[in-house]
This record gives C-alpha cells, sequence and structure tokens, in this order.
C-alpha cells in the first residue's frame, strides 16, 4: 500500500492502478502483468493560484506514481545532474497526468511532490550532515519527512490578490504598492543557473536581488526595467525585510523546518530541511 503522510502531502487515499500507459508495467512474454502503485499527493497551492486552462487550476491533490529504475537511472545521470535538469526529468516521468508540465507548476507544489516521492522511494527517514550556524562544527542529522506539512493558505489582510493571480502588497514606510507573483519550476531553475554562473566565474552572489527581479511585476502599477532597478537599489531595509515577511507568508509551499541542536555548543534553532545530494540517495 502506498504510505500517505497524514495531513502535509496527501489526503488519506487509498492509492489506485491507472490504466494509463505511463503507470502500468508489464512483461507479457514472462507472464509478468502488474500496475505500478501511485500516490495522490495534497498541493501546497490546492489549486487556486493558476490560470483557468492549466490541468491544476482547482485542484487540491495530484496523482503520482511510485519511483522505479527508470526514475533511479534519470537520478544517477551524471549528464542531467551536470545540466541541472534530473529533478525535472523526474517529475516530468513520475506524475500521471501527462498534461502537466513541471516547470509551470508553482514551487511549493513541486517541492510536496519531492517530499512525497522520497518518501514512498526510500522512505521517510533522511540522513544527512549538518554545520552549526554558531560553532560550524559540522554532525550528522536524521529526520523525519513524514512530518514536513502544508502550510495552509490563510487569508491576510496585508495582501490583495489581483485577478492573474499576482499579490498586491503596500510597504509600511514608503507606502509604495508592490505587485509580486509566486515562482515557478522554470523561474526557480533560471535563478539557480544563475547563482551557479556567478559562482564558475567567481562573481558576487546576488541571489536576493535576483530573486527580486524575477517575482517583481510592478513598483506602483509602473512594470518598467528602470522602476524596477531603482525600486531594488534604493528600497529601505525594513521595507525589504517586510515584502519578503509577506510574500513568504503568503507563498503555498511545505514547512520545512525542524528544531536543531548542535552537539557540539548546544546552540538551539530552527533550521530548514535541506536538500543535499544524500536526499535522493540515502547511504
Amino acid at each position: 500500500m502506498a504510505r500517505n503522510t497524514k495531513g502535509r502531502l496527501g489526503k488519506d487515499l487509498e492509492p489506485s492502478t491507472p490504466s494509463t500507459p505511463d503507470s502500468v508495467a508489464a512483461l507479457t512474454e514472462g507472464g509478468l502483468n502488474f500496475a505500478t502503485p501511485t500516490d495522490f499527493v495534497e498541493l501546497p497551492s490546492q489549486g487556486r493560484f493558476y490560470p483557468p486552462d492549466h490541468p491544476l487550476s482547482g485542484e487540491e491533490t495530484i496523482e503520482i506514481k511510485y519511483m522505479t529504475a527508470k526514475e533511479e537511472d534519470i537520478l544517477s545521470s551524471k549528464t542531467l545532474i551536470k545540466q541541472g535538469v534530473a529533478l525535472e526529468r523526474l517529475l516530468k516521468s513520475i506524475i500521471i497526468d501527462k498534461r502537466i508540465r513541471p516547470s509551470e507548476m508553482l514551487t511549493g507544489d513541486r517541492n510536496a511532490i519531492l517530499i512525497a516521492s522520497r518518501i514512498t522511494g526510500y522512505g521517510p527517514e533522511y540522513n544527512t550532515k549538518i554545520s552549526c550556524p554558531s560553532c560550524m562544527q559540522t554532525g550528522d542529522y536524521e529526520y523525519d519527512l513524514s512530518e514536513v506539512v502544508a502550510e495552509p493558505i490563510q487569508d491576510d489582510e496585508e495582501v490583495t490578490w489581483t485577478e492573474e493571480n499576482t499579490m498586491l502588497i503596500n510597504l509600511p514606510l514608503t507606502k509604495i504598492e508592490v505587485e509580486v507573483k509566486l515562482l515557478t519550476g522554470k523561474e526557480e531553475m533560471h535563478l539557480a543557473r544563475l547563482q551557479q554562473s556567478k559562482q564558475k566565474k567567481k562573481l558576487l552572489e546576488t541571489i536576493l536581488t535576483d530573486t527580486l527581479k524575477t517575482i517583481i511585476v510592478s513598483i506602483n502599477k509602473d512594470s518598467s526595467k528602470s522602476i524596477l532597478d531603482e525600486f531594488i537599489g534604493g528600497v529601505p531595509a525594513k521595507d525589504l525585510h517586510y515584502l519578503r515577511a509577506v510574500y513568504a507568508r503568503n507563498t503555498p509551499n511545505i514547512d520545512m523546518s525542524h528544531d536543531f541542536e548542535c552537539d557540539n555548543c548546544n546552540y538551539r534553532t530552527v533550521l530548514e530541511v535541506p536538500f543535499t545530494t544524500d536526499f535522493f540517495w540515502p547511504k
């Protein structure tokens, strides 16, 4: 039976055996004919932030199949890893509805699928190394991925949603109205490649600036590049902190926070569960 993660990545649904060709594994000559099990994953977005013609519009769950040797080949492909598209190919392979393009999915929904796929493929135990933010001592830590929960969508008085599924946020200090959009997989990959390129060229990493340039649609209803650059270069830190906090609070995603205590210096804090090379290849 499929392992459904209570209250986080899927509803308490029984695994299905869909009849679509992509979800059926059969070796007719050997007499083996069986359906690869599937699972339903709860979408953090609940299908609320997709265009009306999108396959996920209004859908609260998505059906995915269990990983097989095909998906493990994808994850171990040095070519795909080098190109930065291994996870993209994995998502495309395990999503049952082939009308859905992973690159057009919201980041939070993609994360939910990756977590669910990791659990059904290798179990909820995730062991990796973490560096303490205080003493920088590196140690081994174990996470229980079944504790990862989908963050509920709440009505926020500090945000006005437009018909285009963008947020309007009024900054408290400058009184500027900023329109921002939710990140998709395509934009997330663009940001990752941009940072990798800067690292290789030994350039200053500007992840915050690059992210702002990607998510901001308009400033006081002006979408020109010059206004955007002027805003990013001059907005007070207080307003910037407020913008980031409100945006994060209203972005549908999964809660990856985890209590951390350093065995060396006893420092305690809350950290995000990291996505490392151990995530899909547990030792």
